[in-house]
């Protein structure tokens, strides 16, 4: 059995947590003084500095997800923090900077709404930076599903043209400066040309205003269409936007923020001759940490920016942001940041 590392300060015996006892409104997130999680071998537990409040959390809150969720549940699918407790093996040192996010975290077991939480070592995610806790915190699965969309979805290259269909969107907005740094055109929408603004500030090229048929207006900019498109809006607009990619282009549903997952009396022929459908739907291995660690830099650097919404202090705050990622007011990605 691998022998642990530890950090200098032995962690605590009790931590506060948001938990979730059972299902229901804001006010079902309560905050609990529990046990600090014990790590098991092939696991890693990590002090939180900093987390994502994101949609899954809200449906977990109100016991809409599906049967992996059970409760008692602390939430929190990603965070980021440094390393208080791992493997000798491992390649982790205690105090060093890491990113974790999905594999069931704070679905079928407890979340980074915590002082500290336990996670199997494959999905950490070393690096190093200067950046504040508020800024990485925004980061890890927003990143991994842009950059997984992008790479393993599309396999988008320097030069070609994407479409980003639900662009205001933290995933949006995050595979929008990915695809600039990589040197592509890009082409996203929003529903309200007021926040057109919001996609010419990550970069896009062509803020589009999307009133449920873009086709048109895509193939008046690129006439064969685009190379790409990434469908973050879901099955509602999907047979829409295949009709805006060129033949041996491909569209990579990732996202229904509309809400609709599936197509009644779906039929291959839906989609266009000679065009590509495929999905995304990663995890953490999916995000190498050398491009992780290049993003942070490329952040640093203001080559790429980290869509912050607003930043929360303390597990105090937590319905606060979860009431403003449901309300969906504010572009780009609630953080909570816990002190010392």
């Amino acid at each position: 059995m691998s022998q642990p590392t530890a950090a200098g300060d032995a962690a605590p015996a009790t931590m506060r947590a948001v938990v979730v006892t059972r299902p229901g409104g804001l006010e079902a997130l309560e905050i609990k003084d529990v046990p600090v999680p014990v790590r098991t071998p092939g696991w890693v537990r990590i002090k939180v500095r900093a987390f994502g409040v994101n949609e899954s959390e809200v449906t977990t809150r109100k016991g809409e997800s599906d049967a992996e969720v059970t409760y008692p549940r602390v939430p929190g699918i990603e965070g980021v923090g440094v390393v208080d407790e791992a493997d000798e093996d491992s390649g982790l040192r205690p105090g060093q900077q890491v990113a974790t996010m999905m594999g069931g975290m704070g679905r079928a077991y407890d979340g980074a709404y915590a002082q500290y939480v336990t996670v199997p070592a494959p999905q950490v995610i070393p690096f190093e930076t200067s950046l504040p806790w508020e800024v990485v915190g925004a980061l890890p699965e927003m990143f991994q599903t842009a950059y997984g969309s992008l790479a393993t979805g599309l396999g988008l290259q320097a030069g070609q043209t994407l479409l980003i269909r639900g662009g205001t969107s933290t995933v949006g907005l995050s595979a929008a400066t990915i695809a600039k740094d990589l040197g592509a055109t890009v082409l996203s929408t929003t529903r309200s040309e007021s926040r057109s603004g919001e996609l010419r500030a990550a970069g896009v090229d062509h803020p589009l205003v999307d009133n449920g048929t873009l086709a048109h207006q895509v193939r008046e900019l690129i006439p064969d269409g685009v190379d790409a498109a990434l469908e973050l809006v879901g099955c509602s607009v999907l047979p829409d936007t295949l009709r805006t990619v060129r033949r041996h282009g491909t569209v990579c549903f990732t996202g229904a923020l509309a809400g609709q997952w599936t197509i009644r009396d779906f039929s291959p022929f839906m989609i266009p001759s000679g065009v590509r459908l495929t999905s995304y739907a990663g995890e953490a291995t999916d995000l190498p940490a050398q491009v992780f660690q290049q993003q942070l830099q490329a952040i640093a650097d203001g080559r790429l920016k980290a869509p912050v919404a607003k930043v929360y202090h303390g597990l105090e705050q937590v319905r606060d942001a979860q009431a403003d990622v449901e309300a969906g007011t504010t572009p780009g990605k609630h953080v909570v940041l816990l002190d010392d």
